[in-house]
Protein backbone atom coordinates (compact mmCIF):
# COMPACT_ATOMS: atom_id res chain seq x y z
CA UNK A 1 0.00 0.00 0.00
CA UNK A 2 1.11 3.39 -0.70
CA UNK A 3 1.69 5.96 2.02
CA UNK A 4 -1.88 8.29 0.40
CA UNK A 5 -3.68 4.33 0.97
CA UNK A 6 -2.50 4.37 4.35
CA UNK A 7 -3.56 7.39 5.19
CA UNK A 8 -7.14 7.57 3.99
CA UNK A 9 -7.30 3.86 5.71
CA UNK A 10 -6.05 5.57 8.93
CA UNK A 11 -8.17 8.82 8.80
CA UNK A 12 -11.33 6.67 8.12
CA UNK A 13 -10.75 4.73 11.18
CA UNK A 14 -10.58 7.98 13.15
CA UNK A 15 -13.07 9.85 11.62
CA UNK A 16 -15.21 7.19 12.83
CA UNK A 17 -13.62 6.78 15.83
CA UNK A 18 -14.65 10.62 16.74
CA UNK A 19 -18.00 9.79 16.33
CA UNK A 20 -17.58 6.86 19.02
CA UNK A 21 -16.11 8.88 21.01
CA UNK A 22 -18.80 11.71 20.93
CA UNK A 23 -21.69 8.79 22.01
CA UNK A 24 -19.66 7.46 24.73
CA UNK A 25 -18.84 10.65 26.16
CA UNK A 26 -22.01 11.64 26.53
CA UNK A 27 -23.41 8.00 28.03
CA UNK A 28 -20.21 7.74 30.06
CA UNK A 29 -20.89 11.17 32.01
CA UNK A 30 -24.41 9.33 32.57
CA UNK A 31 -23.36 6.12 34.12
CA UNK A 32 -20.23 7.68 35.63
CA UNK A 33 -21.84 10.07 37.18
CA UNK A 34 -25.84 8.81 38.25
CA UNK A 35 -25.15 4.93 37.29
CA UNK A 36 -27.85 4.89 34.76
CA UNK A 37 -26.73 2.69 31.97
CA UNK A 38 -29.14 4.14 29.37
CA UNK A 39 -29.01 1.43 26.62
CA UNK A 40 -31.44 4.10 25.03
CA UNK A 41 -29.04 6.41 23.86
CA UNK A 42 -28.35 5.88 20.57
CA UNK A 43 -31.77 5.97 19.83
CA UNK A 44 -31.89 9.52 20.74
CA UNK A 45 -28.76 10.44 18.47
CA UNK A 46 -31.16 9.11 15.89
CA UNK A 47 -33.82 11.89 16.69
CA UNK A 48 -30.89 13.73 16.79
CA UNK A 49 -30.20 12.56 13.15
CA UNK A 50 -33.98 12.87 12.19
CA UNK A 51 -34.36 16.53 13.14
CA UNK A 52 -31.53 17.45 11.22
CA UNK A 53 -32.80 15.64 8.11
CA UNK A 54 -35.93 17.31 8.85
CA UNK A 55 -34.74 20.86 8.79
CA UNK A 56 -32.69 20.24 5.99
CA UNK A 57 -34.78 18.75 3.36
CA UNK A 58 -38.28 20.25 4.63
CA UNK A 59 -37.00 24.01 5.35
CA UNK A 60 -33.08 24.36 3.78
CA UNK A 61 -31.81 24.57 6.78
CA UNK A 62 -28.12 23.88 7.11
CA UNK A 63 -27.33 21.23 9.12
CA UNK A 64 -24.35 23.30 10.86
CA UNK A 65 -26.76 25.47 12.16
CA UNK A 66 -28.78 22.40 13.54
CA UNK A 67 -25.66 21.62 15.95
CA UNK A 68 -26.83 24.02 18.48
CA UNK A 69 -30.35 23.60 17.84
CA UNK A 70 -29.65 19.40 17.93
CA UNK A 71 -27.70 20.38 21.06
CA UNK A 72 -30.07 22.19 22.96
CA UNK A 73 -33.52 20.11 21.99
CA UNK A 74 -31.66 17.14 23.20
CA UNK A 75 -30.88 18.89 26.44
CA UNK A 76 -33.98 19.88 26.75
CA UNK A 77 -35.30 16.06 26.51
CA UNK A 78 -32.87 14.39 28.18
CA UNK A 79 -33.99 17.19 31.35
CA UNK A 80 -37.31 16.27 30.82
CA UNK A 81 -36.38 12.71 30.76
CA UNK A 82 -34.50 12.46 33.99
CA UNK A 83 -36.99 14.60 35.69
CA UNK A 84 -40.22 11.71 34.78
CA UNK A 85 -38.51 8.91 34.86
CA UNK A 86 -34.74 8.27 36.61
CA UNK A 87 -35.77 10.97 39.19
CA UNK A 88 -38.63 9.45 40.50
CA UNK A 89 -36.55 5.85 40.36
CA UNK A 90 -34.19 7.33 42.31
CA UNK A 91 -36.54 8.21 45.02
CA UNK A 92 -38.34 5.14 45.71
CA UNK A 93 -34.80 2.69 44.94
CA UNK A 94 -33.90 1.75 48.28
CA UNK A 95 -30.40 1.49 47.33
CA UNK A 96 -28.43 1.96 44.15
CA UNK A 97 -28.25 -1.85 43.19
CA UNK A 98 -32.17 -1.47 43.02
CA UNK A 99 -31.72 1.79 41.10
CA UNK A 100 -29.52 0.77 38.65
CA UNK A 101 -31.74 -2.60 37.84
CA UNK A 102 -35.00 -0.40 37.27
CA UNK A 103 -32.87 2.52 35.58
CA UNK A 104 -32.21 -0.60 33.27
CA UNK A 105 -35.42 -1.80 32.56
CA UNK A 106 -37.08 2.10 31.88
CA UNK A 107 -33.83 2.88 29.22
CA UNK A 108 -35.43 -0.68 27.99
CA UNK A 109 -38.57 0.91 27.32
CA UNK A 110 -37.35 4.48 26.27
CA UNK A 111 -35.38 2.92 23.13
CA UNK A 112 -38.52 1.04 21.79
CA UNK A 113 -40.28 3.69 22.59
CA UNK A 114 -38.21 6.57 20.51
CA UNK A 115 -37.47 3.84 17.82
CA UNK A 116 -40.93 3.23 17.58
CA UNK A 117 -42.46 7.19 17.70
CA UNK A 118 -39.41 7.87 15.07
CA UNK A 119 -40.86 4.50 12.42
CA UNK A 120 -44.08 6.07 12.86
CA UNK A 121 -43.50 9.73 12.31
CA UNK A 122 -41.28 9.16 9.47
CA UNK A 123 -41.45 5.78 8.18
CA UNK A 124 -39.01 3.25 8.12
CA UNK A 125 -36.76 4.30 4.79
CA UNK A 126 -33.31 5.27 4.94
CA UNK A 127 -33.33 8.77 4.39
CA UNK A 128 -30.53 11.44 3.71
CA UNK A 129 -29.18 14.29 2.19
CA UNK A 130 -26.41 16.13 0.30
CA UNK A 131 -24.08 18.19 2.34
CA UNK A 132 -20.26 19.16 1.24
CA UNK A 133 -19.81 15.26 -0.61
CA UNK A 134 -17.25 16.58 -2.94
CA UNK A 135 -13.76 15.34 -2.43
CA UNK A 136 -10.90 16.92 -0.14
CA UNK A 137 -7.20 16.45 -1.39
CA UNK A 138 -4.91 16.66 1.63
CA UNK A 139 -1.02 15.84 0.84
CA UNK A 140 -1.48 12.69 -1.55
CA UNK A 141 -5.05 11.34 0.01
CA UNK A 142 -8.34 12.18 -0.76
CA UNK A 143 -11.45 12.46 2.00
CA UNK A 144 -14.46 13.68 1.25
CA UNK A 145 -15.37 17.48 3.08
CA UNK A 146 -18.67 16.27 5.25
CA UNK A 147 -16.98 13.37 6.43
CA UNK A 148 -13.38 15.40 7.68
CA UNK A 149 -16.26 18.33 8.66
CA UNK A 150 -18.06 15.79 11.03
CA UNK A 151 -14.43 14.33 12.79
CA UNK A 152 -13.16 17.86 13.39
CA UNK A 153 -16.51 19.05 15.22
CA UNK A 154 -16.92 15.75 16.89
CA UNK A 155 -13.36 16.37 18.34
CA UNK A 156 -14.47 20.05 19.61
CA UNK A 157 -17.16 18.91 21.10
CA UNK A 158 -15.38 16.04 22.66
CA UNK A 159 -12.61 18.31 23.87
CA UNK A 160 -14.61 20.86 24.76
CA UNK A 161 -16.86 18.73 27.20
CA UNK A 162 -13.34 17.30 28.72
CA UNK A 163 -11.72 20.62 29.40
CA UNK A 164 -15.00 21.97 31.63
CA UNK A 165 -14.79 18.73 33.51
CA UNK A 166 -11.09 19.35 34.27
CA UNK A 167 -10.90 22.70 34.34
CA UNK A 168 -14.16 24.52 35.54
CA UNK A 169 -15.56 24.11 38.91
CA UNK A 170 -18.73 23.01 37.59
CA UNK A 171 -16.52 19.89 36.22
CA UNK A 172 -15.01 19.39 39.85
CA UNK A 173 -18.22 18.86 41.43
CA UNK A 174 -19.44 16.40 38.53
CA UNK A 175 -15.64 14.57 39.24
CA UNK A 176 -15.56 14.99 43.16
CA UNK A 177 -19.60 13.27 42.52
CA UNK A 178 -18.21 10.39 39.82
CA UNK A 179 -14.70 9.40 42.37
CA UNK A 180 -17.41 9.66 45.71
CA UNK A 181 -20.87 10.47 45.82
CA UNK A 182 -21.37 10.54 49.28
CA UNK A 183 -18.33 12.59 49.87
CA UNK A 184 -19.54 15.13 47.68
CA UNK A 185 -22.75 15.78 48.94
CA UNK A 186 -20.58 16.26 52.56
CA UNK A 187 -19.05 19.14 51.31
CA UNK A 188 -22.44 20.22 49.53
CA UNK A 189 -22.32 19.46 46.26
CA UNK A 190 -25.90 19.42 44.95
CA UNK A 191 -27.39 16.08 43.24
CA UNK A 192 -30.81 17.47 42.39
CA UNK A 193 -28.54 19.94 40.43
CA UNK A 194 -25.95 18.49 38.87
CA UNK A 195 -27.82 15.16 37.85
CA UNK A 196 -30.33 16.44 35.42
CA UNK A 197 -27.81 18.92 33.97
CA UNK A 198 -25.72 16.11 33.00
CA UNK A 199 -28.09 13.46 32.13
CA UNK A 200 -29.23 16.57 29.80
CA UNK A 201 -26.03 17.25 28.80
CA UNK A 202 -25.41 13.26 27.76
CA UNK A 203 -28.41 13.72 25.47
CA UNK A 204 -27.10 16.86 23.97
CA UNK A 205 -24.12 15.18 22.53
CA UNK A 206 -26.21 12.39 21.20
CA UNK A 207 -27.84 14.98 19.54
CA UNK A 208 -24.88 16.06 18.10
CA UNK A 209 -23.77 13.04 16.97
CA UNK A 210 -26.76 12.28 15.40
CA UNK A 211 -26.64 16.01 13.70
CA UNK A 212 -22.97 15.10 12.20
CA UNK A 213 -23.65 11.68 11.54
CA UNK A 214 -26.71 12.83 8.93
CA UNK A 215 -24.61 15.09 7.07
CA UNK A 216 -22.16 12.08 5.79
CA UNK A 217 -24.16 8.91 6.20
CA UNK A 218 -27.89 7.59 5.84
CA UNK A 219 -30.30 7.37 8.63
CA UNK A 220 -33.12 5.01 9.57
CA UNK A 221 -34.55 4.14 12.69
CA UNK A 222 -32.97 1.07 13.84
CA UNK A 223 -29.54 3.05 13.54
CA UNK A 224 -29.01 3.72 16.98
CA UNK A 225 -28.58 0.74 18.71
CA UNK A 226 -25.37 -0.26 17.56
CA UNK A 227 -24.17 2.94 18.11
CA UNK A 228 -25.27 1.84 21.88
CA UNK A 229 -23.58 -0.67 21.92
CA UNK A 230 -20.72 0.78 20.48
CA UNK A 231 -20.23 3.33 23.06
CA UNK A 232 -20.59 0.87 25.59
CA UNK A 233 -17.25 -0.71 23.75
CA UNK A 234 -15.46 2.16 23.95
CA UNK A 235 -16.44 3.06 27.49
CA UNK A 236 -14.88 -0.21 28.48
CA UNK A 237 -11.44 0.40 26.71
CA UNK A 238 -11.65 3.71 27.99
CA UNK A 239 -12.42 2.73 31.72
CA UNK A 240 -16.27 3.71 32.99
CA UNK A 241 -16.15 7.14 34.40
CA UNK A 242 -13.14 8.42 32.50
CA UNK A 243 -13.64 10.79 29.97
CA UNK A 244 -10.30 11.58 28.05
CA UNK A 245 -10.14 7.71 27.95
CA UNK A 246 -13.28 7.63 26.26
CA UNK A 247 -12.33 9.91 23.82
CA UNK A 248 -8.86 7.62 23.00
CA UNK A 249 -11.09 4.23 23.33
CA UNK A 250 -13.29 5.59 20.14
CA UNK A 251 -10.37 6.98 18.11
CA UNK A 252 -8.28 3.49 18.94
CA UNK A 253 -11.81 1.48 18.36
CA UNK A 254 -12.89 3.05 14.80
CA UNK A 255 -8.69 2.50 13.49
CA UNK A 256 -8.96 -1.20 14.82
CA UNK A 257 -11.85 -1.41 12.78
CA UNK A 258 -10.50 0.41 9.77
CA UNK A 259 -7.52 -1.94 9.78
CA UNK A 260 -9.33 -5.09 10.62
CA UNK A 261 -11.85 -4.44 7.55
CA UNK A 262 -9.46 -3.48 5.36
CA UNK A 263 -6.85 -6.69 5.82
CA UNK A 264 -9.65 -9.13 6.49
CA UNK A 265 -13.62 -8.71 5.74
CA UNK A 266 -16.15 -5.68 6.16
CA UNK A 267 -18.70 -8.01 7.35
CA UNK A 268 -16.29 -8.95 10.48
CA UNK A 269 -16.28 -5.41 11.80
CA UNK A 270 -18.94 -6.34 14.58
CA UNK A 271 -16.54 -9.53 15.19
CA UNK A 272 -13.60 -7.46 15.57
CA UNK A 273 -15.22 -4.69 18.44
CA UNK A 274 -16.70 -7.86 20.07
CA UNK A 275 -13.54 -9.58 20.47
CA UNK A 276 -11.79 -6.49 21.43
CA UNK A 277 -14.78 -5.91 23.98
CA UNK A 278 -14.30 -9.08 25.54
CA UNK A 279 -10.56 -9.33 25.53
CA UNK A 280 -10.61 -5.98 27.54
CA UNK A 281 -12.68 -6.98 29.81
CA UNK A 282 -10.60 -10.32 30.63
CA UNK A 283 -7.14 -8.57 30.51
CA UNK A 284 -7.58 -5.05 31.65
CA UNK A 285 -11.13 -4.70 33.27
CA UNK A 286 -10.29 -1.30 34.50
CA UNK A 287 -10.06 0.30 31.01
CA UNK A 288 -6.63 1.24 28.45
CA UNK A 289 -6.36 4.08 29.78
CA UNK A 290 -7.85 4.33 33.45
CA UNK A 291 -5.64 5.24 35.81
CA UNK A 292 -6.32 4.60 39.64
CA UNK A 293 -7.79 7.94 41.76
CA UNK A 294 -8.53 9.68 38.04
CA UNK A 295 -12.14 9.53 36.42
CA UNK A 296 -12.02 12.59 34.28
Amino acid sequence: MSLGAWTELIASGLITGGIYALVALGLNLQYGLMRILNIAHGEFLMVGAYLTWMAQTAFGVSPLLMVPVSFAVLMALGLAVHRLCFRRLAASSANLDIFEARGLMVAFGLMFLVQNLVSWAWGGDLRGYDFLAAPVAIGGAQFAGNKLLVFVLALVFAGALIVVLRQTLLGKGVRALMQSPTGAQLVGINTRVLHPLMFGIGLGLSGVAGCLLSMAYTISPSMGEPYTVTALIVITLGGFGSMGGALAGGLLLGVVEALGMHFTNPSLKALLSYAVFIAVLLLRPEGLFARKGRKA
